[in-house]
């Protein structure tokens, strides 16, 4: 999607909203989403003090006004239209922000609600801001639900009265993604702080790249699936966020932080599959990349595209120390090839699904039929890294700056199952989320005890 560079607001007689046809990533979400899972992105950004209820609006306000692509709604039509079509508005339709008072439970409600209310797409904009007051530091808390959080190397809470706050941001993501709500988000802090949001610069990579991988797995292969646990007779995804620390990398590895927890995803699910009798097959992990700018311009949207790293059945069952080095080097060459690689967002064959020869609801049902047929090739899970969080998301002297940001990304079967990471003040932050046809909460956190061990073997240096 591209920026809409007109005003929001116009003088004189009203004219008619401005139609955009959905892009090729909108249209195939919008073919296939199903109301027991909805598809939404959660973001929780945890704030050390409160915020002035009337203020934050007026921010929002000006935040949606300066990204008025955000500003959208379906447009009505016949089921026998060509296209699905965003209607740009003016104003929202809705109040974005709404507050909750901070309690024993506040904090796993609106998690819930996060997984399992999505903001609809016939209302302006497509997002809600979920503010959570009194929720106190995170610190030492530990999860029971299958919304919970769980943090490491920290200290238990001081006493006292709570004066954090949270923010829940919910995005149906048939509308636009992660990145750019963050993007959204850090102008709101900008305009409510007064202080400057702008990102930082991206860190520099080394220019030299590691030997080729004398065998790259196929990408044809039929991939593995992750393992049934015990699934759990509600509908919907589950959710457990973590706090680890960032894994160490020596100076001038040539592999990064994003292709350790590539390795780490990898052995966390073949250790899982065969802990549960799996027959071992390769592994794909699909992993989104992002090439749009961070400042004001960026375009807001579905703005990432999808590419699949490939693991081999040999090489994730011999991953002992003096291996590591090796698999973490096959896995940086396979990254930054695919990164360079210039694709449309989810493929040729999806674009051909969503070219206009045929009414929407002809097309949506081949594409729902198409998807179903394709599900055992579809990838094993997705890895979804932010890396650093490249806003300060500082809203000023009273409520301070983000210490702890999360995200996490839709779990539908076939895969069942994302692993979604950022990092914020030096800590990396694990959201895990699962369909609950596929695993439960005790899955869940079993699956993050895996995650974490691998993380840390894959410290070892060369």
């Amino acid at each position: 999607m591209t920026a809409l560079h007109q005003p929001a607001r116009a003088d004189g007689p009203p004219r008619p909203p401005v139609r955009v046809p959905f892009p090729v990533v909108d249209e195939v979400s919008r073919h296939c989403l199903q109301e027991e899972e909805p598809e939404t992105v959660h973001i929780e950004v945890h704030l050390p003090g409160r915020l002035e209820q009337g203020r934050l609006r007026a921010a929002f306000a000006e935040a949606l006004r300066r990204h008025p692509r955000i500003l959208m709604r379906q447009a009505p039509g016949r089921w026998y239209r060509r296209r699905y079509e965003w209607e740009l508005t003016a104003e929202p339709d809705v109040e974005v922000v709404r507050f909750t008072a901070g309690g024993r439970d506040a904090l796993r409600g609106a998690r819930t609600r996060a997984l399992t209310e999505a903001p609809p797409l016939s209302l302006s904009p497509p997002i809600r801001v979920e503010v959570v007051e009194g929720a106190g530091p995170v610190a030492g808390s530990e999860a029971t639900d299958a919304v919970g959080v769980r943090l490491r190397g920290t200290d238990d809470p001081p006493p006292g009265p709570a004066r954090g706050t949270v923010l829940f941001l919910t995005i149906n993501h048939t509308a636009l993604d992660g990145p750019a709500c963050m993007r959204v988000l850090a102008t709101a802090a900008e305009v409510y702080g007064g202080r400057d949001n702008s990102p930082a610069a991206a860190p520099v990579r080394s220019a030299t790249s590691p030997p080729p991988p004398e065998e790259t797995p196929s990408h044809w292969s039929r991939p593995a699936r992750v393992a049934p646990g015990t699934p759990e007779p509600s509908p919907g995804n589950g959710m457990l966020v973590t706090e680890l620390p960032l894994p160490h990398r020596p100076k001038g590895a040539p592999y990064t932080v994003n292709d350790q927890l590539m390795v780490s995803t990898a052995l966390t699910i073949a250790h899982w599959n065969r802990e549960h009798g799996a027959h071992p097959r390769p592994l794909r992990i699909t992993m989104p990349v992002d090439d749009r700018p961070r400042d004001a311009t960026m375009p807001i949207g579905n703005g990432t595209r999808l590419v699949e790293v490939c693991f081999s059945v040999d090489e994730l069952a011999q991953h002992g120390p003096d291996r590591m080095p090796a698999l973490l080097h096959r896995t940086a060459t396979r990254t930054r090839a695919l990164k360079s690689l210039s694709r449309p967002q989810l493929g040729h064959g999806a674009s051909l699904l969503t070219a206009p020869w045929a009414p929407v609801a002809v097309r949506a049902a081949l594409t729902r039929a198409l998807r179903s047929a394709a599900a055992p090739w579809t990838s094993t899970t997705l890895l979804s890294n932010i890396g650093r969080i490249p806003y300060p998301l500082d809203f000023g002297e009273d409520a301070g700056r983000a210490h702890a940001v999360w995200f996490s990304a839709p779990a539908r079967m076939p895969r069942g199952l994302t692993v979604t990471t950022a990092s914020t003040a030096g800590r990396l932050h694990l959201a895990l989320r699962w369909s609950r046809a596929l695993l439960s909460h005790g899955d869940g956190a079993h699956l993050r005890d895996l995650f974490e061990h691998y993380l840390h073997t894959t410290e070892v240096t060369p």
